[in-house]
C-alpha cells in the first residue's frame, strides 16, 4: 500500500514545476515566439502521457468499451468546465473587470492541476512507478502552463506579489485531488481505478488539443520550430516513461 505522503509528494512536483515556469516569465522578458514553442512541446508531452502510459494501462486491465466510455465522460466533463468558464469570462467581458479576468485565469489552471493530481493519486493505486512516471510527465507539460499562466496574469496588470501569491496556491488543488483519488480508489476494482486514468485521459487530450495548441497559435504562427517541439514534447516523455520502466 502506498503511503500518503508519498503521494502527496508526487503530487507536488507538477505544482513545483508550474511555479517554476512562472518564476522564469517573472523573471525574463515574455517571448511569444518561445511561449508559442513551450506550448506545443507541453502539448507534446500531454499526448504521450495519454498515449504511452494512461491508455496501454486502461486497455490492458478492462474492456474497450469501459475505457471508450471512461475517456469519453472525461471528454465532456471538459466541455462542461470550459462552458462554465467561457460563461464566466463572458461576464467579466461584459463588466470590463480585470479583477474577474484574474481569477477566471486562476479558475482554468487550478482545474487543469486538480486533473494531474487525479491522475497521481488514482496511478498511485496501481503502482508508484506509474504514479511517478505521471508525476514528471505533468512537471514537463506545467512549466511552460506556468510561464504562460504568469504572463496573461502581468498583461493583465495584475501586482507581482499576487501573482506569485495565486502561483503558489496552485499546490492546493493537485494535492486535494491526490488525496481523494488515493483514498477513494485504493482499495477498489480494478475497472474503477482503470476508468478513471481513462477518464483523465479524455480531459487532458481535450486539455492539450483545445487549450495549450490553440494558445499555441494565439501567441505566434507556427512554424517548423513549433512541429518540433511538439515532436520534441513527445519523444522526451516517452524516453522517461521507458527509461524508469526498465
Amino acid at each position: 500500500m502506498n503511503d500518503i505522503w508519498t503521494v502527496l509528494g508526487l503530487a507536488l512536483l507538477p505544482a513545483l514545476g508550474n511555479f517554476a515556469g512562472g518564476l522564469l516569465a517573472e523573471r525574463f522578458p515574455v517571448s511569444q515566439r518561445q511561449l508559442n514553442l513551450a506550448l506545443h512541446a507541453a502539448a507534446g508531452v500531454v499526448l504521450a502521457v495519454v498515449a504511452v502510459e494512461l491508455m496501454p494501462e486502461a486497455l490492458a486491465a478492462i474492456s474497450g468499451w469501459t475505457v471508450a466510455l471512461a475517456f469519453g465522460m472525461g471528454g465532456l466533463a471538459y466541455v462542461a468546465i470550459e462552458s462554465l468558464v467561457d460563461r464566466l469570462q463572458g461576464d467579466d467581458q461584459r463588466q470590463g473587470g480585470a479583477s474577474l479576468g484574474m481569477w477566471m485565469i486562476f479558475v482554468a489552471v487550478s482545474v487543469d492541476l486538480f486533473s494531474d493530481g487525479l491522475m497521481i493519486g488514482t496511478g498511485s493505486s496501481v503502482s508508484t512507478a506509474l504514479a511517478l512516471t505521471l508525476a514528471l510527465g505533468q512537471v514537463m507539460a506545467d512549466v511552460p502552463e506556468g510561464y504562460a499562466t504568469i504572463a496573461n496574469m502581468k498583461d493583465k496588470g495584475i501586482p507581482r506579489s499576487r501573482r506569485l501569491l495565486l502561483s503558489a496556491s496552485f499546490a492546493l488543488p493537485v494535492l486535494v485531488a491526490a488525496a481523494l483519488a488515493y483514498y477513494l480508489l485504493r482499495d477498489q476494482a480494478d475497472i474503477w481505478k482503470m476508468g478513471m486514468l481513462a477518464l483523465t485521459a479524455g480531459l487532458l487530450t481535450v486539455a492539450a488539443v483545445e487549450d495549450m495548441l490553440s494558445e499555441a497559435h494565439e501567441s505566434a504562427e507556427d512554424n517548423r520550430s513549433s512541429v518540433l517541439a511538439f515532436v520534441g514534447g513527445f519523444v522526451l516523455f516517452t524516453l522517461v516513461s521507458a527509461g524508469l520502466g526498465s
